[in-house]
């Protein structure tokens, strides 16, 4: 991580424009109107599952969809509203309504916008698994639940927003279950199941919306009784308006109120789109940049609100679609963009024909797919810690929402991870003898024996020097058995780092052997934990030539001490038999 240097925006689009051909337009025109085509019904889902009409699900697509190709740093990386983020843009609906969300959404643009420009794209790249692997099943169960009401017909109005409630409700509602409405749901998931298994180029979702709605009209035109509530019949008829401007009343309190949800969406976002990247370079064989590709999306999430959008982030199947497709240059995100404008522009008032039993089909897939049951069962035979971190994200998630998930998961992997390397840190005690090879991958020919004199004690820490082991090793210096120290050689050679804490009990630990009249040398210090000391202040507290490069030096100069000391000492006894 660098905070120096040059602002790294290097959208993608702008290099590959540099050597466009008739070729590659070829390729990004067929492979763009597939993915458009893949990406509407998904559009239409998610806007309806956040709570939102289907419009606004295409106007997020096409803006942010744009948005993400031009300015992003993947070539192929696919923009628009996810199923990530369907549970924590319904919550901010339901409590903070439609500005609201603009609000949380433009802050969110911003704080991906400042992680791009300060570098921070690697670092949310290493987010632990667990905790990625955690809370995307949690969203995925709590988009399967949000899907049940319309799935089964059971006609369920002011549904809690809260998981256990919501299927107490259900279990309640059972014997309200509409069998039109079912068999539409069941015929649209199988549809959408077995369509990829006839035709790999056919996107199942928009297969079963085609025909599944065909059908549900011819047979709503025969049989009052098929009367399954539609598109239409929950949001009206549907037009293609452009959309209007909005604007944003702004003050600090407001901002205090929506930044945790802002947050979330930002850091929901970096994570999906980034993955989504990551897993894109696998099969392109390029390389995302990442910093560029968060100020991108974060462009994205600024535009979006200005137009009545949701949140928008890097959507992996439509990326892969993509792939699939031929699409190698971000082109092909734009020719999508338009697609989608062109079908909101003379296709609208047919989506209103949609059973929601079919889109309740759709996002139950979608949610199977986010669920990566397969890696929770992978991730059985991690660490136990990782397994904790990953079920408590999980049900975190679930119970609460996103932004206690992510907190609490990240809050508790870093514990978790600081107490194995509190574990993983040994320090180790020598006396009277020192093999100066030890720990290396020397054969015994090369190995250094070190006479260490009585009242010499040697301490080696292997590990970093931090908070967490810096009472640790006090508490075993003071409770070393043996003879009065005259001298504490502290061997550092693979210590990577020092931090403030460690500095802090070292300066005590130092003045108070100082006090006791003990030395304290320092060995094998690397030259960026020596450049730390010599910041603190250390060499001027025991003195520069006590800091040694060498345990051998080190040796040589505490037996020098502990003889001179045992010496001294030996001087004052005989003074005292003589007086």
């Amino acid at each position: 991580m660098n905070f120096s240097g040059k602002i790294e925006f290097r959208p993608r689009l702008w290099s590959a424009l540099g050597h466009y051909s008739a070729k590659k337009l070829q390729a990004d025109l067929v492979a763009g109107i597939v993915v458009g085509i893949v990406a509407l019904p998904l559009a239409i889902a998610f806007a309806i599952a956040s709570g939102v009409s289907p419009s606004v699900g295409l106007i997020t697509a096409i803006v942010g969809g744009f948005m993400v190709s031009a300015f992003g740093g993947n070539s192929v990386q696919i923009g628009g509203p996810t199923g990530a983020f369907i549970v924590i843009v319904y919550g901010i609906i339901a409590n903070f309504g439609l500005e609201g969300l603009a609000i949380a959404t433009l802050m969110a643009g911003l704080i991906l916008v400042l992680m791009g420009l300060f570098r921070l794209g690697t670092v949310i790249k290493f987010i632990p698994y667990p905790i990625v692997v955690g809370f995307t099943a949690g969203i995925a169960l709590t988009i399967f639940s949000t899907q049940v009401n319309d799935f089964l017909g059971l006609g369920l109005k002011d549904l809690p927003s809260e998981f256990l409630p919501k299927w107490g409700v259900y279990l309640r509602s059972l014997g309200n279950i509409d069998v039109p409405t079912l068999i539409v749901a069941v015929v649209s998931l199988a549809v959408i199941v077995l369509t990829p298994k006839v035709s790999k180029r056919l996107p199942g979702a928009l297969t079963a919306i085609v025909v599944v709605t065909v059908a549900t009209f011819a047979l709503r035109s025969y049989d009052e009784g098929w009367a399954v509530t539609t598109i239409g019949d929950r949001f009206g008829q549907l037009t293609a308006q452009m959309p209007e401007f909005h604007g944003f009343h702004l003050d600090m309190a407001t901002i205090n109120m929506l930044l945790p949800s802002a947050f979330t969406i930002a850091v929901l976002g970096a994570i999906e789109s980034l993955l989504s990247a990551t897993v894109a370079d696998g099969y392109t064989g390029s390389h995302t940049r990442t910093n560029t590709e968060l100020i991108g999306q974060g462009l994205a999430n600024i535009a979006v609100p200005f137009v009545g959008g949701i949140p928008v982030t890097g959507a992996i199947a439509r990326t892969m679609t993509n792939i699939s497709s031929g699409g190698r240059t971000p082109v092909a995100g734009i020719i999508h963009a338009v697609v989608l404008l062109l079908i909101y522009i003379f296709m609208m008032p047919l989506i209103a024909y949609v059973p929601m039993a079919c889109l309740a089909a759709v996002l139950m897939v979608v949610a199977y797919n986010m669920s990566g049951w397969r890696t929770i069962v992978g991730l059985a035979k991690a660490p136990k810690s990782d397994l904790t971190v990953m079920a408590v994200t999980f049900v975190l998630t679930v119970v609460f929402d996103l932004t206690i998930a992510i907190e609490i998961g990240l809050l508790l992997a870093v514990v978790l991870f600081l107490r194995r390397v509190m574990e993983n840190t040994e320090i180790r005690v020598y006396s009277e003898q020192l093999d100066v090879a030890e720990g290396t991958d020397l054969d015994d020919s090369h190995h250094e024996v070190l006479d260490v004199l009585p009242g010499v004690e040697v301490y080696e820490i292997d590990g970093p020097f931090f908070f967490g082991i810096a009472t640790k090793f006090e508490e075993l210096m003071r409770s070393t058995p043996g003879e009065k120290a005259v001298v504490r050689i502290i061997r550092m050679r693979k210590v990577p780092f020092v931090d403030s804490t460690a500095l802090h009990n070292l300066e005590i630990l130092i003045k108070s052997s100082q006090a006791d009249g003990i030395h304290v040398v320092l060995s094998g210090v690397r030259e960026n934990v020596r450049e730390t000391l010599v910041h603190a202040g250390i060499d001027r507290l025991i003195g520069a030539d006590h800091i040694c490069d060498h345990i051998s030096k080190a040796v040589v100069m505490a037996n020098s001490l502990a003889d001179s000391g045992k010496r001294q000492e030996a001087r004052g006894k005989r003074q005292e038999v003589k007086g």
